[in-house]
């Protein structure tokens, strides 16, 4: 199929990349000419793994190609989707949906033959109701309709979220729903035939799956948390608990892992917009529900730099080294992330702290210039007091805990992620912590 996507951030650029992937022509749009001619070299302006070999792949054969042109798009293009972003408002909770409009806005008067309209952007429920409004206004055709099919992408498998998703969500509006269900089938037969589910209902639910997923995440993750701090009250573990309980298939295993929190550009936003979407339609006990997530969650990260700062209590001038910056493993995303969040508050309670990570280390440095970056793993531990591990790097997980000693001045880890294996660590003379083990 012939697809324009609009907005290439970390969505729409992995979207249209996989998009070509699956064989169709696809067109990206972006306001920014500089991001428009990195990608149109192959690039990706951000780390993800496996995108980079698409990109390459697909703009060299021609299937793949960026513009600043609304024009050209519209008139190469019979499925347009929206995938720019929607971030936090400066003074509100909720979603900024500017770019979303903006999009509309200038394609549909461009819209002068029959297409098929699909938002992918995290939306506050309703605001596809009033796009659709909009559709039918502005569209020179009366063949413009609108579908909504929210992303369930996670940085670090984006690529295979895409290819190989879990479910694929379509939102049906007002229009021809046979001709929006036939042309989101032609868009996904490979996953479908594969035998990804489709579920297909209204434009309200579509967009409310997408901040319920992320939110039903954050509330597992701020859940364990609390379990955590009652298995530290009386020595329990708590990742053997975890393993226990997540045996449950009601419960399952997976986000069920205490530590530090979540962070990130999208799982603290959508909660966030979700809340004050909640608390606009008067849904009080969602607004509860999520209120004690985010606090839960915030408070993670003060007990992690409590637990820090209790370790170098009795140290003058204490060098604190932290491994990991990112919010999660295999991303070069700093936005929101818990990690740089603690190390900054190290700082500025008077500890030097020496950070290391594969990949984030210039984005964190333009965020928080006061830290010391190291230029390697080793030289960030050297003379450390206390090894902070905030993000669950391979690197990391594959470290020799008798070489790393006898690099640091003093044999204490802290193991805000609870990914190292506290025996091999003990055994090699550390002094381990982690969140709510014994």
């Amino acid at each position: 199929m012939r697809i324009a996507v609009f907005g290439t951030g970390y969505l729409g650029a992995t979207h249209a990349a996989c998009m070509a992937e699956l064989g169709h022509d696809v067109i990206g749009v972006d306001v920014d000419p500089a991001k428009v001619a990195l990608l149109q070299s192959g690039d990706a302006p951000f780390f993800e793994p496996g995108l980079p070999e698409l990109l390459r792949r697909h703009t060299t054969s021609g299937c793949l190609r960026f513009t600043s042109s609304y024009e050209e798009a519209a008139r190469s293009a019979d499925v347009h989707f929206v995938a720019v972003g929607t971030p936090q408002q400066q003074d509100s909770p909720a979603a900024d949906v500017s770019q979303v409009d903006a999009v509309v806005e200038t394609l549909a008067p461009l819209l002068t033959k029959p297409a098929v309209v699909l938002g992918k952007s995290t939306v506050p429920v309703g605001t596809a109701a009033r796009i659709a409004e909009r559709l039918r206004v502005l569209a020179p055709s009366p063949d413009v309709d609108l579908g909504w099919n929210p992303e369930f992408l996670r940085e670090s498998t984006a690529v295979d979220d895409t290819l190989s998703p879990d479910r694929i969500v379509l939102g049906i509006g007002p229009g021809d729903a046979n001709r929006i269900e036939a042309v989101t089938r032609e868009v996904y037969a490979q996953p479908l035939a594969d035998g990804t589910p489709l579920v297909i209902t209204d434009l309200a639910t579509a967009e409310l799956t997408k901040v319920a997923a992320n939110s039903f995440l954050a509330t597992k993750i701020s859940f364990i948390n609390s379990v955590a701090e009652v298995c530290d009250a009386v020595d329990a573990d708590v990742s053997v608990l975890a393993d226990a309980i997540g045996f449950d298939e009601r419960i399952g295993r997976r986000f069920l892992n205490a530590g530090v929190g979540f962070g990130g550009a999208c799982l603290p936003k959508d909660v966030r917009a979700f809340q004050a979407r909640a608390a606009e339609l008067g849904a009080s006990a969602a607004v509860s529900l999520l209120t004690d997530v985010e606090w839960i969650n915030a408070r993670q990260r003060t007990r992690v730099a409590t637990m820090v700062l209790d370790a170098c209590r009795d140290i003058d001038k204490p060098r604190v080294a932290v491994l990991g910056l990112t919010f999660k493993p295999d991303s070069d995303d700093v936005r929101d992330s818990p990690a740089l969040d603690v190390a900054s508050r190290l700082a500025a309670a008077g500890v030097a702290v020496q950070t290391w990570d594969p990949h984030g280390m210039g984005n964190a440095e333009r965020l928080h210039p006061e830290l010391e970056y190291g230029n390697s793993l080793l030289e960030a531990c050297k003379a450390a007091d206390v090894v902070l591990v905030m993000t669950e790097w391979d690197e990391f997980l594959r470290l020799d805990p008798h070489e790393l000693g006898g690099v640091v001045q003093e044999r204490v880890v802290i193991d805000a992620r609870n990914c190292l294996d506290p025996a091999a660590w003990r055994g090699a003379g550390w002094t381990y912590r982690g969140v709510g083990r014994r």
